[in-house]
């Protein structure tokens, strides 16, 4: 859900914040500590029901979260404006109707920023469709049909393209950011393209291939997709900072994939726990972010040296991690929060 190379970031205020469990707990403790002046703290905070993912705004100082409750007819979802400070809710933005008669909304599941638009995508997976909202207004600015299953969505500022996977179909679907439009399609037969990651630099888009345990990549100038083998059922990918490193996060192996680019290969193979889903790469110091569902932990690699740094203990089911600043986001499909609601967890990548 992020790119290879970013603007510089806004330092995210290292405030107190309401929540904060040690790492390796699970013991809420109430009162107001600085998360991010201990290195082992971990920030939780409650937000709501049905989170699936976030995304950092650099131009807004700001993240986005996305949260569906429920199968079809679904009548609770929900595009979040979050302070990166507090974790409280800033806006709440809700998707449009589809069907007046059930209320079913235009469920928002993955997110991506356009700070160069001052826009946020998501992917409205029940509708096969992406969407496009303002960051100013929360306005919803348009609905893209054909993406079937959309998945995840990432967004290339440089070359102003938008890239949403569709899984069931196993296509890779390419906007333009300006016009709206569709401009690119590419489909791999049997394949089932779930993360995405972009080489603005390059234009070069990355897929995890869920169904073919490989990834995909698209050149900008190409249409005809290579195939690299990697790990068991990788399902989240993220790139280095130089962009001639992928990473996946593996599902089924329960860990991650260190992928050389140039020579088409995975050089090492990380476990980090049980149903590994969602992985993100620190710029500032290399560090990877694995969040593990089944296993409840999201875990620190050093992928130059093929070893975990530190595994923190989240809420049940983590569902997915965003790094902005040296700061990993993990959000969690728990429940453990006040009336059932999904949490937040918040700590600096590094000690």
């Amino acid at each position: 859900m992020t790119s290879s190379t970013r603007r510089s970031r806004r330092t995210v205020t290292r405030a107190a914040v309401a929540l904060v469990v040690a790492a390796g707990t699970t013991a809420a403790l109430t009162g107001t500590a600085s998360a991010y002046d201990k290195g082992d703290a971990v920030t939780v905070a409650p937000l709501a029901k049905g989170l699936y993912q976030s995304s950092y705004s650099e131009r807004n100082n700001v993240l986005w979260a996305t949260t569906a409750v429920g199968r079809p007819p679904v009548v609770s979802s929900s595009l979040l404006k979050l302070d990166p400070r507090t974790l409280e809710v800033r806006q709440t933005v809700t998707p449009p109707v589809t069907d007046a008669a059930t209320g079913a909304l235009e469920a928002v599941y993955g997110v991506a920023v356009d700070d160069e638009h001052n826009t946020v995508w998501t992917t409205n997976t029940r509708n096969n469709s992406v969407a496009v909202y303002s960051q100013r207004t929360g306005k919803h600015l348009a609905t893209l049909p054909n993406v079937n299953h959309a998945r995840e969505i990432v967004v290339d500022e440089r070359h102003d393209t938008v890239w949403a996977s569709a899984f069931t179909d196993g296509t890779l679907v390419a906007f333009d950011s300006k016009t709206l439009k569709e401009k690119k399609r590419i489909t791999v037969a049997g394949s089932g393209p779930t993360g995405l990651v972009v080489n603005e630099r390059t234009g070069t888009a990355y897929a995890a291939d869920l169904n073919g345990d490989q990834v995909i990549e698209v050149s900008r100038k190409s249409s005809t997709p290579s195939l690299i083998p990697v790990g068991d059922g990788p399902i989240s990918i993220a790139l280095s900072k130089n962009g001639r490193t992928a990473y996946t996060a593996d599902q089924t192996a329960g860990g991650v994939s260190v992928i050389d680019l140039r020579k088409g290969l995975v050089t090492k193979s990380v476990a980090t726990g049980a149903g590994a889903l969602s992985v993100a790469a620190d710029d500032r110091t290399g560090n990877l972010v694995v969040a593990n569902r089944t296993a409840a932990t999201a875990t620190v690699v050093d992928p130059a040296k093929g070893t975990v740094v530190r595994t923190v203990t989240t809420g049940a089911n983590p569902n997915h991690v965003e790094i902005a600043d040296g700061t990993a986001y993990v959000v969690d499909k728990s429940g453990a929060g006040l009336g059932g609601a999904d949490q937040i967890h918040r700590f600096r990548v590094t000690r």
